[in-house]
């Protein structure tokens, strides 16, 4: 004769019944978008400044976050070498072409290398969201660290992440890295948007296209796991040029033909969300 089931206590049923803790959205956001690579050196940061200017030129309110704690880029790309102000509390966003931006860069020295341990980088990012006075955002645009560690970790188990951008240039040594990216967010439940092949063709002098870095390698991915293919982004100096100057290409120059590429993507995310 089988047994019978004990009976579970009310205390035991209660805690079955409980939902598991919600991730906390970032305070004064509607929408995390995080941007990122799996691999350095794809253009990854420049993708996120230029889509942060890009959301703003199409009427939303956006805050770019600068997570690369070993190797930040937004203090030069747009041209910040000011401190943060606190209460004692909370640290302000410092507001660049209406963008609220934060980042290490901004309270460190360019030339400091951050030698620090994975508790200490998990504690800065637990700082920039947790205790940075955003402003009623529409969207938060997060520039994610290369690899598959603990920033992306921490901010797909404990920050709400609504979506991701996958960026990535077409050769197959990039596209490694990108595929152990689809399956981390994939594993943590987080929402891919899309994957952008960024530097993906130079156009010479003479007019051709020269795909210098391989082809088709960043659709065929996408394809391959059933993710969106956003699109391409052309090699161009100016990209590099306006960075450099601190003033990127969405807000030199609205009109160009990358800017243009940008403000699709942005309406994009706006429609998907807004």
């Amino acid at each position: 004769m089988p047994k019978e089931k004990p009976e579970l206590s009310d205390a035991m049923k209660a805690q079955l019944r409980r939902k598991k803790p919600e991730k906390n959205p970032i305070q004064g956001t509607k929408f995390t978008i995080a941007i990122s690579s799996a691999k350095g050196g794809v253009g990854k940061s420049t993708f996120a400044t230029n889509l942060a200017l890009a959301l703003k030129k199409i009427g939303c309110k956006v805050g770019l976050l600068d997570a690369d704690i070993y190797g930040p880029s937004v203090p030069k790309m747009l041209g910040i070498n000011d401190k943060p102000k606190s209460d004692g509390q909370k640290l302000e966003p410092i507001i660049k072409y209406d963008v609220q931006c934060m980042s290490i860069g901004f309270l460190t020295d360019q030339q400091t290398p951050m030698i620090w341990r994975g508790p200490m980088v998990t504690s800065a990012i637990k700082t920039f969201t947790q205790k940075v006075n955003w402003k009623d955002l529409d969207f938060i645009v997060v520039d994610m660290p290369p690899g598959t560690g603990d920033t992306q970790l921490t901010f797909s188990q404990e920050i709400k992440i609504d979506g991701a951008i996958i960026v990535s240039t077409p050769q197959e040594v990039a596209l490694l890295d990108v595929i152990r990216g689809i399956k981390m967010f994939d594993k943590l439940g987080v929402k891919i948007l899309g994957l952008v092949d960024n530097m993906s063709f130079f156009i010479g002098d003479d007019g051709k296209k020269y795909k210098i870095f391989g082809e088709g390698g960043v659709k065929k991915t996408s394809e391959e796991f059933e993710k969106r293919f956003l699109g391409e982004i052309p090699i161009n100096s100016e990209v590099g040029r306006y960075g450099d100057e601190g003033k990127p290409i969405v807000e030199s120059d609205v009109n160009h033909e990358i800017s243009k590429i940008y403000l699709d993507f942005a309406k994009i995310i706006k429609s998907t969300y807004l």
